[in-house]
């Protein structure tokens, strides 16, 4: 079994990858093809917002975004505790001072009113610049963002959506990534959305802030003119043949392969309820008029469980597993010392020594999820 079965994926969709690859192969337009202004043309309008600029990856299009901004020295960036490294990395990189948020215990994602009280600390204790939220939407469901927008407009913060993971996921029909100022994602290929590589992308609604961002993606070139520079940038584009691959998966993205996930994760659901298991476990929960596009399915094992005596019960059986995350942001090493080091997140502490995620795909089978749920309640 595969936790994400991306060979299965490729089976059914290789006669059209395979020609959508060919075809950029045989006019040799490796940078900047016109396959990469296609994609950016229907990931905006699937989103809802003005400007996509695709980038090499989804932590390059967090950065980006912090430099179109000017966010640096002396800025307090405001950051969930449970989340992958590059949601902080990328701010503190930039010399921001990163402010650790605890989580909501339900859908790990950024707690709104511990949000508020983290931002209300540093203006009392004064000697940061509370400037930014980075809000994560962790394992495919968005954050809070009517919530976290309130707490943003009052402090008067920029809010950058991190939608890695949340690519396909909407709250009343309006689809994440166009939640924040500006908003990012990834095409890692374990992502909703993933390419045959990295790739990255950025969404906003702002004409200054897009030009900015096209312009520092490209060494900060001055319009299309790339030997004119006219400001300090980077290198990172999405090359051709990742976009024409990316434009077939996400012809099936769009068709049916959220829509399938979702199909999925309901067969968890009932498998773990008609065998008593989710009286045992905590299983995801998906907020009322959210959707999500299921990056990850994670539960939280009984307290006292031994996670890696179940991972390996697991790997004897065939089943893949994962643990997303082990250790809170605020734990990493690179923190160590630090005034980030400091977070309060007693969520975070209690979740990460339990979460456990299972293998999780449009291309799932019922047999295969039974297979999942049989073998996890004989070690539970």
């Amino acid at each position: 079994m595969q936790f994400k079965d991306l060979q299965k994926q490729y089976e059914l969709l290789k006669d059209e990858i395979d020609r959508s690859v060919q075809s950029v192969c045989s006019v040799a337009h490796f940078i900047s093809g016109p396959e990469v202004g296609k994609l950016e043309a229907q990931l905006a309008e699937y989103v809802g917002v003005k400007h996509c600029i695709t980038c090499a990856n989804g932590t390059d299009a967090l950065t980006l975004a912090l430099k179109a901004w000017g966010l640096g020295a002396g800025d307090a960036v405001f950051v969930p505790d449970f989340t992958f490294f590059s949601s902080g990395e990328c701010p503190a990189t930039e010399g921001c001072t990163c402010i650790f948020v605890d989580v909501d215990p339900k859908t790990y994602n950024m707690d709104p009113a511990r949000l508020e009280e983290a931002v209300e600390a540093v203006v009392r204790e004064g000697s940061l610049r509370p400037r930014a939220v980075v809000a994560v939407d962790l394992f495919g469901q968005p954050a809070e963002y009517d919530r976290i927008r309130a707490v943003c407009d009052k402090y008067d913060l920029l809010l950058l959506e991190d939608g890695a993971q949340g690519f396909g996921g909407s709250i009343n029909g309006k689809m994440a990534c166009s939640f924040g100022d500006i908003s990012t994602t990834s095409f890692f290929p374990a992502k909703p959305l993933g390419c045959y590589g990295d790739g990255g992308a950025v969404f906003t609604d702002n004409d200054e802030w897009a030009a900015l961002l096209r312009s520092i993606a490209v060494h900060g070139k001055s319009g299309d003119d790339k030997y004119n520079n006219i400001r300090l940038g980077l290198n990172s584009r999405l090359d051709t043949i990742q976009a024409a691959i990316l434009l077939v998966k996400f012809k099936a993205f769009r068709d049916h392969e959220v829509s399938d996930i979702n199909k999925v994760a309901v067969l968890y659901g009932d498998a773990f309820a008609a065998c008593g298991l989710d009286k045992k476990i905590i299983l995801p929960v998906v907020l009322d008029n959210y959707y999500s596009s299921w990056a990850q399915y994670t539960i939280q094992l009984p307290k006292g469980c031994d996670r890696s005596a179940v991972q390996k019960g697991l790997k004897e059986a065939g089943i893949p597993s994962m643990v997303y995350y082990m250790k809170p942001m605020h734990r990493q090493g690179a923190f160590e010392g630090s005034v980030s080091a400091k977070a309060d997140c007693p969520v975070t502490e209690s979740i990460c020594p339990r979460v456990l995620s299972l293998p999780l795909h449009p291309y799932m089978t019922v047999d295969q999820v039974s297979e999942v749920v049989g073998a996890l309640s004989k070690l539970i």
